[in-house]
């Protein structure tokens, strides 16, 4: 049964969501507004909401002090790889543990789980020497397979499960009826279906590994390999200090394909995931 709120409620309750709103709106307006100021007005006090003496330089001075284009390129393709074949995994690695009767099937499940308890800095180092013997350091091989089979897939595996248990065991059972294999029956019927689940593991995915920080400082040595959270820590001046104005035009044309995909794909991601069971 719908409520009418009065319009003072109204008008009180829009009030309390702007000013909660805040916390996450003033970060990105700092960064923007900070990107185009000098740097002493950066950290003027009390600090300048409005950019009283502007400099666009800073956005050219992004393309020149380093290979921007490039490192653009590097987390664009990396990110459309890594989505893809986390997709692809973990749709068969959920539907195998949610409708394949196998032993142990529950134990090695959780023991998959496991992944998500244990820190990427555990890990890191041998992960370092393995690529090393393979002579794969410095290329982009080690961020494209350690997320697509190691933990950041085991989240997706787990939501993939979560929404191929609810499927309805009617519909494999007439799918075999008809003749169809196991494989037909994950690629005709229970993948369609998983496209609420699939959008959801698409969007964690994709911002995830746009955002990848810790690998490539470990993986990667040359510029033109960087993708661009590892980039903007390269803008700095002869002594080693950071540029702020600089970086903060380069983390604001970082931002702008995360804020894109956000605004775009929220309702799909909410969706998806209350699809897969997590809610309840």
């Amino acid at each position: 049964m719908k409520t009418d709120l009065s319009p003072r409620l109204r008008m009180a309750l829009y009030g309390l969501m702007c000013f909660l709103l805040i916390p996450f709106v003033f970060p990105t307006w700092w960064m923007v507004t900070s990107s185009i100021k000098p740097i002493s007005d950066i950290f003027a006090f009390p600090p300048q909401l409005i950019p009283q003496n502007y400099d666009w330089t800073t956005y050219s001075k992004v393309f020149e002090l380093q290979p921007f284009v490039q490192q653009y390129w590097n987390s664009a393709y990396i990110a459309a790889v890594v989505t893809i074949g986390t997709m692809v995994v973990s749709s068969m690695a959920g539907y195998a543990f949610a409708r394949i009767r196998f032993p142990y099937a529950d134990t090695i499940f959780m023991i998959v789980l496991l992944g998500l308890l244990i820190p990427s800095e555990v890990t890191i180092v041998p992960l370092f020497q393995m690529f090393l013997k393979a002579g794969m350091v410095n290329t982009h091989w080690p961020l494209i397979l350690v997320p697509i089979f190691g933990a950041p897939s085991v989240f997706a595996t787990f939501v993939m499960r979560q929404f191929f248990v609810t499927l309805p065991a009617e519909l494999e059972e007439a799918a075999r009826v008809d003749g169809l294999g196991r494989f037909k029956i994950f690629r005709k019927i229970a993948l369609p279906l998983a496209k609420p689940a699939l959008a959801s593991v698409a969007i964690f995915t994709f911002l995830h590994s746009w955002n990848l920080f810790l690998e490539p400082i470990v993986f990667l040595s040359s510029a033109d390999k960087f993708t661009l959270p590892q980039a903007l820590t390269q803008y700095t001046d002869a002594y080693g200090g950071p540029m702020w104005n600089i970086q903060l035009a380069a983390a604001t044309l970082t931002a702008l394909p995360v804020l894109i995909v956000f605004i775009i794909a929220q309702k799909q991601f909410v969706e998806g995931l209350a699809h897969t069971g997590l809610k309840g």
